[in-house]
């Protein structure tokens, strides 16, 4: 039977320092390394295994899973990397430590773009520090200036309709590591939520959300493993 689990990276340097992150790429703290490690191994002990991984083209994307698959004894399985599971893109707002976010726009104005479905940040500014138009990673892509949560479902989903689900239409067991919200849309469709409680939706670092699928991607059943 098909088997579907969700991993949030480990704690990033910008978590850290309560940072947007969104698409800028940065590393993973010793805390998160330890997370990521921890994750696998809880995994290894629930006697999860896996056939085929997936990954966002983010470092604290790819990194977490390597050290997972590592403590499993599974560097060798296969892993496809696609930028359409990024994390959602905040924008301006890429960078900024949130408390000075709040301090800048207001309060009010950052919670809604944190928590609004359909609402995106101002755009980022073209040739900053975090332009990617150069980045070879996204060679031939329309990159977005900035984000709605709404926005990031889209991509996901055609991320989740042509590659991961034909692999669990197989049979396949499929580990996904990804970003918060672009779980968070992934849990959205799963789990049936409305956008309401999509938006509020927490999704812990480095804790497995592990859901068993029927032969037509229903869940039975989902749970979330604690990784210590």
């Amino acid at each position: 039977m098909p088997l579907l689990v969700l991993i949030r990276h480990g704690q990033s340097v910008w978590n850290l320092e309560n940072r947007f992150t969104g698409w800028g790429d940065v590393n993973l703290t010793e805390a998160g390394i330890s997370e990521a490690i921890a994750a696998g191994a809880v995994m290894a002990a629930e006697g999860l295994d896996f056939d085929m991984c997936f990954a966002s083209v983010l470092t604290r994307s790819i990194k977490s899973l390597n050290l997972a698959l590592e403590a499993m004894g599974r560097l060798w399985l296969p892993v496809v990397k696609d930028w359409r599971l990024n994390a959602r893109h905040y924008g301006a707002l890429t960078g900024l430590n949130k408390h000075a976010a709040a301090n800048r726009y207001g309060a009010e104005q950052v919670r809604i773009w944190r928590r609004s479905f359909d609402v995106a940040p101002p755009p980022l500014e073209p040739g900053g520090a975090f332009e990617l138009t150069a980045d070879r990673r996204y060679a031939g892509v329309e990159i977005p200036a900035t984000e709605s949560l709404k926005d990031a479902a889209a991509r996901v989903r055609s991320c989740g309709h042509a590659r991961i689900a034909p692999e669990l239409k197989a049979g396949k067991r499929v580990l996904v590591s990804a970003h918060s919200n672009s779980l968070r849309v992934m849990v959205k469709h799963l789990s049936s939520l409305s956008e309401a409680e999509t938006a509020e939706l927490e999704i812990s670092t480095g804790q497995p959300i592990v859901y068993d699928l029927d032969d037509n991607l229903a869940p039975r059943g989902r749970y979330s493993l604690l990784a210590l």
